[in-house]
Parts: C-alpha cells; sequence; structure tokens
C-alpha cells in the first residue's frame, strides 16, 4: 500500500505545475472510466459538468477528474485533459467520434503568487502525460501548489496548504482520498484538539484561533476573505452506482469537518467527488463512514508535507 489514492485498482494520478507562478493541477483517471458522484457544499464553487453526474442524467461514467488552482480561470486546464482523452479515443460514443466526460473543480489560488499564473490547457494535457499508477507524493504539488490555509488575517498571516493522498484497506475493499487543502479554516488534529496549521497571529509566535476570531467578528458584517476553497476526491474498488457515490461525497465532506474549522462557509467552494470502479459489493454506509476518514488523514498529510514557499510557512520547513 502507497497511502495514496493510487491503491485503488486502476487509479492513476497525474500533476503538473507552475512553481514560479505559484499554482497548479492534479488529474485523477480511471484507466476503464469509472461511476462517478459528486457533492458541493461550500458557498462559492467552480466547477464543471457536476450536472452531468446527477443520478437522473445520462452519463453513467466519467473518463477523468480534473482538479486545478487558477479559481475560475484554472477550469480550462480540463480541455487538455480532454484532448488528451480523445488522443485515447476514451470518452463517449457520439458516432462521430467520443465526448470525454471530465468533471473538475478548482481553488482560488490567485493572491498567492502571479496573480495572471492559471492552469491551463496545456497544463492538464501535461498532467495527463505524467499520470502514473504509484503516485503518492504529498504537499507542495499538483493543484495543492498554489494552496494555503488559515486566511482570515489576510494572506500575511496564512500558512501553506498543499495536496494529501491517503488510502485504506479492508478485507480487499480499497478507499482511496486525494484532496488540495486551501481552505479558510484551521487545520486541527483530531486526536488532541489543537491546531497544526492555520492563521497566525501579527507576530506569527502562535495561531490566531480562527473561530475565537469569528466570535468577536459576529456582529461586523461580512469577512471579505476569498482566497479559500478545499477540493478533493474519493476512489474505491467497491460497486457503487451514482446514487451511492453521491452519498459518499456528502459523508465524506465529514473528513472535512473533523479537520478543518470553519469549513463550507460562503467563501469556500468546497468540493468532493467519489469514484467507483469496481464490482466489489460493499455497504455504501459504510464505505461513506471509511471515505470521510481516509479524507481526513488526507488533509492532515496535505498540510504536514507543505514545504515553505511564496512567504507562506509550511509545517515541512
Amino acid at each position: 500500500m502507497l497511502n495514496s489514492i493510487c491503491d485503488v485498482p486502476g487509479i492513476n494520478v497525474g500533476h503538473a505545475e507552475d512553481l514560479i507562478g505559484g499554482t497548479g493541477c492534479t488529474v485523477i483517471i480511471p484507466e476503464d472510466g469509472a461511476v462517478c458522484g459528486v457533492d458541493v457544499a461550500g458557498g462559492g464553487p467552480g466547477t464543471r459538468e457536476t450536472d452531468a453526474l446527477n443520478p437522473v442524467n445520462l452519463i453513467e461514467e466519467i473518463h477523468a477528474l480534473y482538479l486545478g488552482g487558477g479559481s475560475a480561470y484554472g477550469l480550462a486546464g480540463a480541455d487538455g485533459v480532454m484532448r488528451w482523452c480523445e488522443e485515447k479515443k476514451r470518452g463517449y460514443d457520439v458516432g462521430l467520434g467520443v465526448v470525454p466526460i471530465v468533471p473538475g473543480a478548482v481553488l482560488f489560488d490567485l493572491p498567492v503568487q502571479d496573480y495572471h499564473a492559471r492552469p491551463d490547457r496545456e497544463m492538464g494535457y501535461q498532467a495527463c502525460l505524467n499520470a502514473v499508477g504509484d503516485e503518492a507524493r504529498c504537499g507542495n504539488i499538483g493543484a495543492g501548489t498554489g494552496a494555503s490555509v488559515g486566511k482570515v488575517g489576510g494572506m500575511h498571516l496564512a500558512m501553506k496548504g498543499g495536496l494529501g493522498t491517503a488510502s485504506l484497506n479492508f478485507d480487499g475493499i480499497v478507499i482511496g482520498a486525494i484532496v488540495a487543502v486551501n481552505c479558510l479554516g484551521d487545520v486541527i488534529d483530531p486526536t488532541t484538539g489543537q491546531i497544526i496549521a492555520g492563521a497566525l497571529t501579527e507576530d506569527k509566535s502562535d495561531f490566531v484561533g480562527t473561530m475565537n476570531l469569528y466570535k468577536k467578528m459576529a456582529a461586523g458584517g461580512p469577512n471579505p476573505r476569498m482566497s479559500n476553497t478545499t477540493i478533493g476526491a474519493i476512489a474505491t474498488n467497491a460497486a457503487l452506482t451514482k446514487s451511492q457515490a453521491t452519498k459518499v461525497s456528502m459523508m465524506a465532506h465529514d473528513g472535512f469537518a473533523r479537520v478543518i474549522n470553519p469549513i463550507h462557509t460562503l467563501h469556500d467552494g468546497d468540493t468532493i467527488f467519489t469514484l467507483s470502479t469496481g464490482t466489489r459489493k460493499a455497504d455504501v454506509s459504510i464505505i461513506g463512514a471509511l471515505a470521510a476518514e481516509v479524507m481526513a488523514t488526507a488533509v492532515l498529510r496535505a498540510v504536514k508535507a507543505a514545504k515553505t514557499s511564496y512567504g507562506l510557512r509550511g509545517l515541512a520547513g
């Protein structure tokens, strides 16, 4: 086990970055397609093809999944993923050719380094070329390149976020998670209840505690901090329908809530996709509960592996 979403049979992952500009993207490619569901819990999402994943709609499987920085501009990276899929003849057969189904979501990393640096068609294509079945790296990579956490006091008091992945295996059922952690809130170790990454005090010697500050701000009008959103995916070899995959996505958001506080604010576009690649029978409630656990682990791994960059302190030094 790699402790990666790639532990799920048939899942490949690729990353591409602009390290100078401070942004990047990640693709998750199921070798034989995958049933997919999604749940959007944040108030400011940037997504594509999520309506196609509604259980009442036609599409039964996706051909790749895209996660990127760049806010709405970064959705352009999925065009490169579509190009790669079309070249491989991976897509929905429309008679004249194929139309690849590539859902995706983006996070807001524009103020971290260069506002004009965003994932584009070429970066998305390169991420596909980089996709492998044993990708397990965490930190400043892919969609987590420009990620940051704890922004209630402004970017100058935020810390470095990143990309994380994790997995678990029980009796041959494998559940993996991948996540780009770019939250407004603080990241908390659930075993101690202590903040491990988040908004810093003005002298940067301690954590301000976003919820403590929120209590003081409660009657002061809206908080303007908008540079947020945590996006990720669950994958499993358990057999799921679109409805069941959607439910697993909903339950996986509990993993966010266990280690990020606050979460799902109006200025977060938190989105989780769930991919089912296999035929193993399993209880959906159990899959969802375990998905929440593995997602929480992936979030913690993301910030623990984040290196100091772009003026943001990282836990990995």
